[in-house]
């Protein structure tokens, strides 16, 4: 058997500043984004170079959803951003005004910090140490 998880739904307020951040601030890919109805598209994005894993951004549709922008962890840090150059990436992300809620430290397992998207979900931005 081999299985795979090709999406995550990431809830956001509005499909179109939601894109505009992940592609301009982020660098993300745009994927697709095809219109399902009068409210509701289909937008995958994936980071550069990425070929696993992508998210689907999910406008929120009820009250409930809408309560959940933001916070889809409980506060927890939710998305692991991986990257080949720590520092690289760590400063575009600053000189784009990308929040950084935790500097980055090395530990055993590689350099990382924590910042937030534009809704205020937490993101490890992460280089794995080599083994």
């Amino acid at each position: 058997m081999k299985q795979h998880i090709a999406h995550i739904a990431l809830v956001v307020a509005d499909y179109d500043e939601a894109i505009r951040f992940y592609t301009e601030k982020l660098g993300f890919r745009l994927e697709e984004d095809t219109l399902l109805s009068d409210t509701k598209r289909w937008v995958i994005i994936s980071p550069p170079g990425s070929d696993g894993c992508q998210l689907l951004l999910a406008k929120a549709a009820t009250e409930e959803q809408q309560s959940r922008v933001g916070n889809q962890t409980g506060g927890r840090v939710f998305l692991f951003l991986y990257t080949d150059d720590f520092w690289r990436d760590y400063n575009d992300m600053v000189s784009k005004g990308i929040s950084f809620l935790r500097e980055p430290v090395t530990a055993s397992y590689g350099t990382v910090a924590v910042f937030a998207d534009l809704y205020g979900n937490l993101w490890d931005l992460i280089q794995p140490s080599k083994k």
